[in-house]
């Protein structure tokens, strides 16, 4: 375990150290229940210390030739390579993700990496005409300066990297803040990375703490510009309104209630593995899983029977197991929660075609049929192994099943009509839809992002650099100009 005693600390202006706050977050695994780490959290005090120091660094950084800056990011990616095993067995020592999801995360982390190399090089400036004979007009992109990034634990390495590695690309520096779940992968990992990497000190912060212990003082200090934040629409909300209320800007990727649609045309099989990899690939913990699963009517009986007896196969246990296809939930309030919203639906109406057990934080999947079209949890986000089916009889009906929620974060449709697909697809209220495919996907340089409340912004590509830059104007008057007065 001295690889999770190692990086449980806070890590401010290049030095590793333990936080000075009065009580500590236990780092569980949450297949076996064993202490991985005890860290100290980090106060207000420290917040302060890790934004100054942020901001201090960031200044020189920012004028360092992008071309040197880019090798930072080429030692990282190659550190990451030699560590592979080493990140993914850490990916399921503190967050139960099986060694199929490990891979997954790992794979994308390493594209994002790819891509950070190539910002930093990207930022281009534009000298634009003028109404005003012999004005010059020189836009320039420059770094926000410093950004804050809170993590989510379903996917701590990749979401991070998301921000982290551009952002610092870009020419920002960065404070973040991981969950409390998932402390090590999403905060001191990254942190070593880099430092590996020979980034300057000062230029990545980790603060593992607690709104408990510091409230809104990551949000709301005079340092940081912009606030990345992945998680909940409830938290992500409260982000929102504190960054707005100090101007800053802010990233939320919020919760999803994805439908993956399978029209009457659709290849059924190849529908159901889609749907099965969509709503329990890491236990259903994905913002952009299959929620709800809607199927025309005139296909609804083969595709049930064929996605029942795929899903009531998939193996659940151990996530070291290579076999292992369903590791536990991340700790043991969700695992209650999801066995008794599964109760819940049961007594409301809904048939429980496959009915998982809860063992510890293990929860077998279970799929859900039958639920009344006023049910509540159609229209929630249901983090973890539990799927709904729902039937239509035509697609108008499934465009308006698909789009009756607060949400409109991923989602799929399966057809042997690409563009028919592509035409269903227009019509959802999303931010990324995806035809004869998962609904979960996510790539370096497509702008990621949701409508409703799944969030505002977007990050991937273009869109990254419009979030972690900002404008200057710089007029040349090269001749003179005739004053009024």
């Amino acid at each position: 375990m001295s690889f999770f005693t190692d990086l449980a600390h806070q890590y401010i202006d290049g030095e590793w150290r333990t936080g000075s706050g009065s009580w500590d977050i236990i780092d569980f695994n949450p297949y076996n229940g064993e202490k991985l780490a005890a860290i100290t959290v980090a106060t207000v005090a420290e917040v302060d210390q890790a934004y100054r120091a942020a901001e201090r660094a960031q200044r020189s950084w920012a004028r360092t030739n992008p071309y040197t800056r880019r090798l930072v990011f080429e030692r990282a990616l190659r550190i990451v390579d030699e560590r592979e095993d080493e990140i993914v067995e850490a990916i399921i020592e503190e967050l139960g993700g099986t060694r199929l999801k490990a891979a997954y995360e790992l794979h994308l982390a390493k594209e994002f990496l790819r891509e950070a190399i190539q910002l930093a090089v990207r930022p281009e400036g534009r000298i634009l005409p003028s109404p005003v004979d012999g004005k010059e007009n020189r836009v320039y992109r420059l770094p926000v300066g410093v950004i804050g990034v809170i993590s989510p634990y379903n996917f701590p390495l990749l979401v991070t990297l998301k921000s982290v590695a551009p952002a610092l690309a870009l020419g920002n520096a960065v404070v973040i803040k991981p969950n409390q779940n998932t402390p090590v992968v999403g905060g001191g990992l990254i942190a070593k990375i880099f430092e590996d990497a020979g980034l300057p000190p000062g230029l990545l912060n980790v603060l593992v703490t607690d709104i408990a212990e510091i409230g809104d003082a990551l949000i709301e200090h005079p340092v940081p510009k912009v606030i990345s934040f992945a998680g909940s629409d409830r938290v992500g909300r409260h982000v929102g309104a504190v960054a707005g209320s100090n101007f800053k800007r802010s990233i939320l990727e919020l919760s999803g209630n994805s439908a993956l649609v399978v029209l009457d045309d659709a290849d059924v099989d190849y529908a159901v593995d889609a749907a099965v990899f969509s709503r329990f690939v890491y236990q259903g913990q994905v913002c952009m899983a299959a929620n709800r699963i809607l199927v025309d009517r005139s296909v609804e009986a083969e595709f049930t029977e064929k996605f029942t007896a795929k899903v009531a196969a998939l193996r659940t246990g151990d996530p070291r197991d290579p076999e292992t296809q369903i590791g536990p939930v991340i700790n043991n309030f969700q695992a209650e929660a999801l066995s008794g919203l599964v109760d819940q639906a049961v007594a409301d109406g809904a048939k429980a075609l496959v009915r998982g057990r809860t063992q510890g934080n293990l929860v077998e999947p279970t799929v859900l049929a039958g639920l009344p079209e006023d049910s509540p949890l159609l229209r929630q986000e249901i983090f973890g192994p539990v799927a709904l089916l729902a039937s239509f009889d035509a697609e108008e009906e499934a465009v308006r099943i698909a789009n009756d929620s607060p949400y409109g974060l991923s989602g799929a449709v399966h057809t042997s009509d690409v563009e028919r697909g592509v035409r269903f697809a227009q019509r959802i209220e999303t931010g990324m839809f995806h035809v004869n495919d998962s609904t979960i996907q996510d790539e370096p340089l497509i702008p990621f992002g949701g409508e409703k409340m799944s969030g505002l912004g977007r990050l991937g590509g273009d869109a990254t650099v419009e979030a972690f830059t900002t404008h200057k104007w710089i007029s040349v008057q090269h001749g003179r100009t005739r004053f009024p007065f």
